[in-house]
């Protein structure tokens, strides 16, 4: 049997189209379709991990490229006041689409405990 793609290996494989901001070899950037702030920006590896909790020591370039990209992608949208990256972990962290993500959110006052 085969595995079906996930949402976001098809847009990585543009078989759905998405507001893409920014792309490399190990990456992909995009604007959410359902944003939660003025900026929210979806950053996902083009390797398909399941979620953090499945990366392993292999991956430790690839964290440390994506963190990066999201400083650079958060500068080029103007979020020099400060924003918000969030990785959802599984089930109980919030996780629906099982490839890893981070949200970039910005542009607008961001309280904590998140409501």
């Amino acid at each position: 049997m085969t595995e079906q793609k996930t949402l976001f290996e098809k847009i990585i494989d543009r078989e759905i189209p998405a507001d893409i901001i920014f792309e490399d070899d190990l990456c992909l950037a995009f604007r959410d379709i359902n944003p939660q702030a003025p900026v929210h920006i979806l950053v996902i590896p083009k390797k398909p991990i399941p979620s953090l909790a499945e990366a392993t020591d292999d991956d430790r370039v690839l964290l440390g490229h994506l963190l990066l990209v999201l400083k650079d992608v958060a500068l080029q949208e103007g979020l020099d006041n400060g924003f918000r990256t969030v990785l959802n972990t599984g089930p109980d962290g919030g996780q629906d689409v099982y490839h890893m993500h981070f949200h970039l959110l910005g542009k607008r006052k961001l309280t904590w405990p998140p409501g």
